[in-house]
């Protein structure tokens, strides 16, 4: 499937109230869909009875799907455990900092627990071996949407001693590093370490979820290896990722957006051939496009390379089911940001279970319906465009930083109530998307930044000396920074530093503080001050904007600064997003990145390189009201095959798509 893009659904005969799998293969076949994904929910099914396997419905599927031209993801089931093991051994459920784990929800078990391992590895095995020599099956997801699921339960406590141990050499410099000598929490003894669950220390904390993120991507190295026993040659393994479930006042519900403190994406994506996510947002005039594009950018750079959306909502909750024309702009928005394909959760609506209301490309009537149509006409379209949209690769030169462990030290030291980490990086990231400054999303761990002239940084908290070094080095060697507020604050461990904010980055930054309050009727340029604001005592730098405020005026807001070849901006407080991308777009001027293309959303703009060398822009109207331009470029559109001249003034209609394959110059 090397230039077809992938285009399907989760399918679970398992779950169906009747019998109608002919059926369906003939239907998703109608449509255009390619691929479907199996297996991964379904473990009680596939070993009813300790050791004993049936794989038959797994069978039934693989053979209805080769016989109507369908490929196949085959999932391990191991994120949800069967009845009879839990009763086996009680202790596979995991216990978490509410308490011992009850049987009933998924991925409530300790992923460490010897008996929950022995019997996953031998459903891996028997149900890998058993499909991957199938000519129809073309890889294997890992789990599902994988984490730590909060376990620490004695054993899990007991191993995280061993890993502090090892990682600290000495209690002394244990406790000389974390500061458990507040509130007599210091230990004689790695022995003494308490149940991390009740910590108080932030520092204590915040390297227990660093353990357990460990131990999270450390599951997902032993089922790939596992895996990898077994694979064929052009098969991949893959995992759906997911991103923090952020709720919504408005609905009750939430989307998933922004960086995952459960695991550490950037070293679980190490035992993938192929990153996999799952992505979901709101649809009708809440579809903003922005969730597709910083999934993608966070996805991408994990492993330089096209990712696969495993799970994106069809009709999905009542607040989600897509105007006419958003499946298809969904869609794209996805390929756009260099997905390998889209797949759908899931093909049906179930009939019981706690998803019933999750809804699928079919409703419970299983009849073809208006979103059932419009996927059939993706389908035709993604089958026609296939080859020139498969494997489009990015080449962005601005880059957002993050890292997952600030997640987790700006809940113990929250920046304001309703204003957290993710807050702070899906704002930033909303101002150059804003803008259409494509960019990269990349974790700290991250080493190559040679690729970049914009670096934005949102609230970097905790951030190693190492770090800093690598951001004075940036902006010496003439790149731009722009960072937030709580930013290179407190190092690695969360400890705060003990000189002069922002820590090791005074001179390239040309500034200091060391006074922070909430802001009150403050304002910026005209804009609102909001959730913190930080005193800022320029020396080098350029005020480009100071506090407007009867006591606070003295003090700088906005600031630029000249450090070697390079400039670094910083951002005091937060503002609204107005005021957010007009400052950002100052400094992508500085970094030589002022978009060329004279467009804001709700008009979007997403470009690649296609296998064939070919400049393709995706050009989308997020709005329900038309949109009318002047093409900054001239080339064939895809979709309908019509030639562009540049300059022409076109009218995108509401929730439209172009996709422009750029003439030759």
């Amino acid at each position: 499937m090397e230039h077809e893009l992938i285009f399907g659904a989760a399918y679970y005969e398992e779950y169906l109230p009747c019998d109608r799998l002919e059926e369906d293969m003939r239907m998703m076949a109608e449509a255009g869909l390619n691929t479907i994904r199996i297996a991964e929910s379904t473990w009680s099914t596939e070993e009813p009875r300790p050791g004993e396997y049936d794989f038959s419905r797994v069978d039934r599927v693989i053979d209805a799907a080769a016989r109507h031209g369908l490929k196949v993801i085959v999932g391990t089931p191991t994120y949800a455990v069967p009845p009879w093991l839990a009763a086996l051994d009680p202790e596979v459920l995991a216990v978490t900092a509410k308490g011992p784990g009850r049987y009933g929800p998924r991925q409530n078990m300790d992923i460490t627990n010897p008996t929950y391992l022995r019997y996953a590895e031998g459903v891996i095995r028997a149900l890998v071996s058993h499909t991957a020599p199938r000519e129809n099956v073309i890889g294997f997801q890992i789990d599902n949407e994988t984490k730590h699921y909060g376990t620490s339960g004695p054993r899990v406590v007991a191993r995280f001693r061993r890993w502090m141990a090892e990682r600290y050499g000495t209690v002394e410099r244990l406790n000389d590093a974390l500061g458990l000598r507040y509130w007599s929490n210091s230990v004689s003894s790695f022995e003494e370490l308490p149940d991390p669950t009740g910590a108080v220390n932030a520092s204590y904390y915040l390297e227990f979820a660093r353990f357990q993120r460990e131990l999270a991507a450390e599951f997902l190295r032993w089922q790939s290896e596992i895996v990898k026993e077994y694979l064929r040659p052009g098969q991949f393994i893959t995992q759906n990722f997911d991103y923090e479930w952020r709720p919504d006042p408005a609905t009750g519900l939430g989307f998933s957006s922004g960086v995952q403190p459960d695991i550490d994406h950037y070293e679980a994506a190490k035992a993938l051939t192929l990153v996999g996510t799952d992505i979901y947002f709101f649809a009708q005039d809440r579809f903003t496009g922005l969730e597709a594009a910083f999934g993608g950018d966070l996805m991408r750079p994990l492993r330089r390379d096209n990712y696969l959306v495993l799970e994106s909502h069809a009709q999905g909750f009542k607040e989600w089911l897509p105007y006419p024309g958003q499946l298809r702009q969904m869609c794209y928005s996805h390929i756009a940001s260099g997905a390998r394909g889209v797949m759908y959760w899931n093909w049906h609506s179930l009939h019981n279970g706690p998803e019933s209301y999750w809804k699928g490309l079919l409703s419970h009537d299983f009849a073809e319906n208006p979103t059932y149509r419009e996927a059939a006409s993706v389908g035709a379209e993604l089958k026609r465009l296939g080859p020139a949209l498969a494997g489009l690769k990015k080449a962005n030169r601005a880059a957002i930083l993050v890292d997952t462990g600030c997640v987790t030290a700006l809940r113990a030291f929250p920046t304001a109530r309703g204003f957290d980490y993710n807050d702070a990086v899906l704002g930033l990231y909303r101002a150059l998307y804003s803008l259409n400054i494509e960019c990269d999303v990349i974790f700290s761990q991250e080493a190559d930044w040679s690729a970049y002239r914009l670096l934005v940084v949102p609230s970097l908290y905790c951030a190693s000396e190492e770090l800093i070094a690598r951001v004075r080095a940036f902006v010496a060697e003439g790149g731009t920074v722009f960072a937030s507020f709580r930013s290179f604050f407190a190092d690695e461990t969360c400890k705060i530093y003990h000189d002069s904010q922002p820590h090791g980055l005074t001179e390239v930054f040309g500034l200091t503080y060391n006074q922070y309050t909430a802001p009150v009727d403050v304002t910026v340029d005209g804009a609102e001050a909001r959730y913190w604001m930080e005193l800022l005592q320029p020396d080098m730098a350029e005020v480009m904007a100071p506090y407007r405020h009867r006591y606070w005026g003295e003090y700088a807001a906005v600031t630029r600064n000249r450090f070697g070849k390079g400039r670094a901006w910083y951002l005091g407080t937060w503002l609204p997003d107005g005021a957010l991308r007009d400052w950002l777009s100052q400094a992508a001027e500085d970094a030589g990145l002022a978009p060329d293309i004279p467009l804001r959303w709700p008009l979007a703009v997403r470009s690649g390189v296609n296998a064939a060398g070919k400049t393709l822009r995706f050009l989308m109207n997020y709005s329900s009201s038309p949109q009318t331009l002047t093409l900054p470029w001239g080339g064939t559109e895809l979709r309908s095959g019509a030639a562009l001249e540049q300059g022409r003034r076109v009218t995108l209609p509401d929730w439209g798509v172009y996709i422009i394959e750029e003439a030759a110059t």
